[in-house]
């Protein structure tokens, strides 16, 4: 083949992400070969480049044609399940491959698996990238937020490339290098982690609206969308006021959320996220909460034998509206408790980037990381832009909470939160998520905790030891023996 014939770019796994990302990287005048393992994916996505605008787009069918159709050196973007098919695409697409090449993992890997492919692959003399892809169907195609991590050299390879597919903000694209290693993968599964708090909170604030509240559907949908004009503007909101929209069609009554079953899928990033948080001993409660309701959603069937159970027993299942609430008032105070919420689970994924990245070697840019999700990704949000300001303020902020702005914010929104989170559980209205928040920063800003009386608990059981507050050193007190003394 001629070179001036070959595509700059390569990319297999054609499932819903896999071709968005290819039309867009087409779209963008980089010509790109796509391979996929069943070919009629081939031809479904050679079909939407046709009708799409003429794309400079190729279909190939083998591994090896795919990768002899790739100009040297080559860059293949692999976008398939995570875990054995990944390492089965690669142990295909290889066998063609030669030393200087690079083989770019878009999908929600596990970061350990992708170190681990880096030295398999460089024993071979190819370069490895994992890349956290994030913004869905939607980001793949016109412009998602990109976190490659691994081969730096590989990175520089593409890099034109992936500024020019990425989505594009004031202050340019988002996607930077992240690091070495695994640091790619790690920072996209943060990224969902926060995900994950970030629903649940919009869930809380619309039961405690709905069922604390009264409030319908299209009142629903018109304050989402009026914050969503304000500090709250984001990705997750603007979805949410269309989502509240939409009516059921298939019955012709009613609004389509209220026909969904509440059980609520995962696919694991938000665990691993959980899992690492507890490894790396950083609080990460809103977070954590969030994974547990979505276990707690998961026993659908335990939930409402329970419901009976209780209702047997004088509990009324139905919210208790004895208490005439003020509307408006709610309203705003939800506002502002959904706010002050939503910073402490971005704060809980910021501290374990970091303590990661302290662990690793990794150099995280925290300020990037923010910049780089202000545009493509789920969790895009105006405020990104200001926890990127505060850390390019202080580069060794301890925690976003105390930033002088956010925490001008926290204490101005404090008084609202503890309004909502007290009438949650005054009307019986789970609010996990924004419990842990706000326990978070009731936690964190005091100087003094009861943990003195753990110490002494567990000096009494196991001679552990403690330190005291007036002097240096480690003590243990015979506690049994001084308290029977105490006692006569």
């Amino acid at each position: 083949m001629e070179s001036a014939a070959l595509s700059q770019i390569g990319l297999a796994g054609l499932a819903v992400m896999g071709q968005n990302l290819a039309l867009n990287i087409a779209e963008k005048g980089f010509p790109i070969s796509v391979y996929n393992r069943t070919t009629s994916k081939v031809d479904e996505t050679l079909d939407r480049a046709h009708r799409e605008g003429h794309l400079p787009l190729s279909g190939q069918y083998t591994p090896k044609d795919f990768v002899l159709s790739i100009a040297k050196p080559r860059s293949i973007i692999i976008l398939v399940k995570a875990g054995a098919p990944v390492d089965q695409t690669i142990a295909a697409l290889s066998a063609y491959m030669e030393p200087g090449d690079t083989i770019i993992d878009g999908g929600n890997e596990w970061y350990e698996n992708t170190e681990r492919r880096i030295v398999d692959a460089s024993a071979s003399g190819l370069l490895y990238l994992g890349m956290g892809v994030s913004g869905g169907e939607d980001g793949a195609r016109n412009g998602p937020s990109l976190m490659p991590g691994g081969s730096h050299r590989a990175y520089l390879n593409i890099h034109h490339i992936l500024e020019k597919v990425a989505a594009q903000v004031d202050d340019g694209p988002c996607v930077t290098y992240i690091g070495e290693g695994g640091s790619g993968n790690f920072v996209k599964m943060v990224h969902n982690g926060i995900e994950y708090g970030d629903m649940q909170l919009i869930s809380e604030a619309y039961d405690v609206l709905k069922n604390a509240g009264g409030l319908g559907n299209e009142e629903l949908a018109e304050i989402f969308g009026e914050w969503n004009r304000g500090e709250l503007e984001s990705f997750l909101i603007e979805i949410t006021t269309d989502i509240f929209k939409v009516e059921d069609e298939e019955t012709g009554k009613g609004h389509l959320v209220d026909k969904i079953l509440d059980k609520t899928g995962m696919k694991g990033t938000g665990k691993w996220t959980v899992q690492q948080a507890a490894e790396l001993s950083i609080a990460a409660p809103t977070i954590a909460a969030s994974l547990d309701s979505r276990y707690m959603s998961g026993l659908k069937e335990e939930r409402e034998a329970a419901s009976e159970i209780f209702k047997k027993e004088g509990l009324k299942e139905e919210i208790d509206n004895a208490t005439v609430v003020d509307k408006k008032r709610l309203i705003d105070d939800v506002r502002q408790a959904l706010y002050a919420s939503k910073i402490c689970s971005y704060a809980q994924g910021m501290n374990l980037l970091r303590a990661k990245s302290m662990e690793k070697g990794w150099g995280l840019n925290l300020g990037e990381l923010a910049r780089i999700w202000k545009g493509g990704c789920i969790i895009r949000a105006v405020f990104l832009d200001r926890i990127k300001q505060a850390y390019q303020r202080n580069p060794g902020l301890a925690n976003l909470l105390v930033d002088p702005e956010f925490a001008r914010e926290m204490v101005q929104r404090q008084a609202a939160w503890r309004r909502v989170v007290g009438l949650a559980i005054q009307k019986g209205i789970s609010v996990p998520g924004m419990s842990a928040s706000l326990q978070y920063f009731d936690t964190y800003r005091r100087g003094r905790l009861p943990a003195n009386l753990v110490q002494a608990q567990r000096d009494y059981f196991g001679a552990h030891t403690y330190e005291r507050i007036d002097r240096p050193g480690a003590y243990h007190t015979e506690w049994s023996k001084l308290a029977r003394k105490a006692r006569v």
